[in-house]
């Protein structure tokens, strides 16, 4: 079908003639706090989906994980031998401070200019309403939907979903689809559509010491008490040598040098070392990398070893002559196929043993497995396709991306190809003060929506 048919040019008029209530709806969700770090509106939030979902004609209930509340959606029922896409979003945001950067409330849509702004406007309430306005369009062009529809939509995937593979797992029969439609994707900084096809996995972990009751003077303590920062550094030292190798024994045991195509694949994408060294203020890379298809390979297929954070003792303005009790560390390790969080774990537990460290705790905060589609699935060939008809340019394809999501038990569980198309941009600042999206990104990430189901529902 070109870009000119009959059909989509129907299904174009409908998005256009009813923007201003697509705009209003999201307005609506973005209103609806629900901070899943801080279990902030999460039950409203549930409520309130499952409630939009109804009024365009579906099928929802609420459904109990190990954590908090799943929205599950499905069509009223289209013909028993179409094709079942699933699309999987997610209801919960980051929360919204420093407030004080926010130049309108966070929790207010707020039109300025072409871009609208609020806490998950893009990420991800923005692309459920894009999901529901791009079925609307489709159903209004043909009568009906040419696909059955699934929705999974949950509330904790900024916190990692660390219960959506079991509830994956436990409703595989439910969840059966054939295709899936993640809960991302946009433009890069060209306006080209990008197309994500895996995700690293994540293994995130909090190391704690205690060395004694309470904090001590420095001066009482110094010479003879256990200082618990300074075994948490030595612990932490163990973890990886100067040229960035983890040291942990079998770290890399199951990692996946990636394929030909992969190779193939990286080598196509925009050169952007220039672009981030800039943003960021960086002097050079890691390992003296300049750019090009090595920069590219390791940046997402080499697993990491990141201290995020370090607590202990006193860090206020001035001094306080105090040797700590207590010390603690968040580490993330960002995972490549076929690595497990499981297996790091214990890995990690038994290298810390082995060093003389038995006495520093580590507790799971977080984890998922590393997944990606194959680039050749006829899905992702379809999806691809349609974006040219939108955005008028080729799709950028990236095998793997560096960031994590719970993209595993949906690939390998459910079996499902899944691919990104969506309404997002690199100047969104999702996670950030003044999250926000384009107007015409917005457009556009229905359309394409819109296509990939009335395209899939006829093929």
């Amino acid at each position: 079908m070109t870009q000119h048919s009959p059909v989509w040019q129907k299904i174009d008029a409908h998005i256009e003639q009813n923007l201003d209530y697509w705009i209003e709806q999201l307005g609506r969700l973005c209103a609806q706090p629900s901070v899943s770090a801080q279990n902030y509106g999460i039950q409203e939030t549930a409520v309130l989906v499952a409630a939009m979902l109804r009024e365009q004609g579906f099928h929802a209930e609420i459904m109990p994980s190990d954590g908090y509340p799943v929205v599950y959606g499905e069509s009223a029922g289209a013909a028993d031998d179409a094709p079942t896409l699933l699309f999987y979003l997610h209801y919960d945001v980051q929360p919204p401070e420093p407030l004080e950067l926010w130049e309108s409330p966070p929790f207010e849509l707020t039109r300025r200019g072409d871009n609208f702004y609020a806490r998950g406007v893009s990420d991800d309430k923005g692309h459920i309403i894009c999901r529901l306005a791009a079925l609307a369009a489709v159903r209004e062009a043909l009568g009906d939907l040419p696909v059955n529809v699934k929705f999974v939509i949950e509330g904790e995937e900024e916190v990692g979903s660390p219960n959506m593979p079991a509830f994956v797992e436990k409703h595989q029969e439910k969840l059966a689809a054939d295709a899936c439609i993640w809960e991302f994707g946009g433009v890069d900084h060209e306006g080209a559509p990008e197309q994500v096809l895996g995700m690293r996995g994540i293994c995130y972990v909090e190391l704690s010491v205690q060395t004694a009751k309470i904090d001590a003077h420095s001066g009482l303590g110094g010479s003879i008490f256990p200082n618990a920062a300074w075994r948490l550094v030595w612990a932490l030292n163990t973890l990886k040598d100067e040229n960035e190798r983890i040291l942990i024994p079998g770290f890399y045991d199951d990692v996946l040098p990636p394929s030909d195509r992969d190779r193939e694949l990286l080598a196509k994408l925009p050169d952007d070392s220039a672009k981030v060294q800039q943003i960021f203020g960086l002097d050079g890379f890691l390992h003296g990398l300049t750019g090009g298809v090595e920069l590219r390979e390791t940046a997402v297929f080499q697993p990491t070893c990141t201290i995020c954070g370090l607590t202990s003792g006193y860090q206020g303005e001035g001094a306080k002559t105090v040797l700590p009790a207590k010390a603690r560390a968040k580490v993330d390790f960002r995972l490549v196929p076929d690595q497990r969080p499981d297996d790091i774990v214990a890995k990690l537990r038994a290298h810390l043993d082995a060093q003389g460290f038995a006495d520093v705790a580590v507790k799971l905060l977080g984890g998922g497995r590393p997944a990606k589609v194959d680039p050749d699935d006829p899905f992702v060939q379809l999806v691809n396709e349609t974006a040219v008809t939108v955005y008028g340019k080729e799709p950028i394809i990236a095998p793997l991306i560096g960031g994590s999501g719970p993209n595993y038990p949906f690939i390998h569980t459910l079996g499902l190809p899944l691919v990104a198309a969506g309404i997002g941009y690199p100047g969104g600042q999702a996670h950030a003060p003044n999250e926000n999206i384009r107007l015409d990104d917005f457009i556009k990430g229905i359309q394409h929506t819109a296509r990939i189901i009335e395209r899939y529902g006829r093929q």
